[in-house]
């Protein structure tokens, strides 16, 4: 089974319903339900944030009721240098970097995202899930 580490912009719009984006999102998930979700605990950070910030506790428990059966991949020491050496080659921002990072160091077949800017250093690891739908409602 392969296994597809998760940008978090993912999420949002998986549990906040963000539209435009919502539909699209969902259908990519459907269309592959054979994945296994990897996601690291920056995830976790980025998605709540915001629904902590504002109080929006039903948001808050359906990101940890989501997040708690993906797989979890950790951030270890390894996965800070290489996102070290991703920010220097490639100028990404510290968050891409991250979430690059662990899905290379822990051999995910692929990283979901909405961010043409990990194209240029993750090469075909990164799928940018709109630009993939072989239909959209």
């Amino acid at each position: 089974m392969r296994r597809a580490y998760v940008d978090s912009c993912l999420f949002i719009y998986w549990v906040e319903r963000a539209a435009p984006q919502a539909d699209a999102a969902l259908l990519w998930l459907a269309q592959n339900a054979d994945a296994t979700l990897c996601v690291s605990p920056l995830v976790r950070l980025e998605t709540l944030v915001k629904p902590l910030r504002d109080g929006q506790t039903e948001i808050v428990q359906a990101y940890e009721r989501l997040l708690s059966v993906q797989s979890w991949l950790p951030i270890d020491d390894a996965v800070f240098a290489r996102a070290l050496d991703l920010r220097v080659r490639f100028g990404l921002k510290t968050p891409d970097a991250l979430h690059l990072a662990s899905a290379q160091h822990h051999g995910c077949d692929e990283l979901w995202t909405n961010d043409d800017r990990l194209k240029t250093a993750a090469g075909p690891l990164a799928v940018n899930v709109f630009d993939n739908l072989s239909s959209v409602p």
